[in-house]
């Protein structure tokens, strides 16, 4: 891995969202991560039948808040909206999915 990648993922978070599909979601947790200066890398989503998923890369290098505080405005929006968000460091979701 070179220097470039490991500097870019010490400051990268997974974000996934599930759950019964509604307008609004995908503006809601943008809408948080822009107010706290965390840049979308790559965003993924679909709806399956009629539930909502979505998996969100992001960078929190120029972040205004730490992970913990943005884990806690996720989970509060979540339920909010009826859906469940969970926020984890990279290298977190990594070695949790590894074979």
């Amino acid at each position: 891995m070179t220097q470039a990648k490991k500097k870019q993922g010490g400051n990268r978070v997974i974000i996934s969202v599930l759950g019964p599909d509604r307008v609004g979601i995908i503006a809601s947790v943008a809408t948080i991560l822009a107010d706290h200066n965390i840049n979308i890398l790559d965003i993924s989503q679909t709806t399956l039948q009629e539930y909502f998923a979505m998996m969100l890369i992001a960078d929190m290098t120029k972040s205004s808040i730490d992970l913990d505080c943005l884990k806690e405005k996720l989970i509060a929006k979540g339920k909010e909206l009826g859906v469940r968000i969970d926020a984890q460091h990279e290298d977190v979701f990594n070695f949790m999915h590894r074979i």
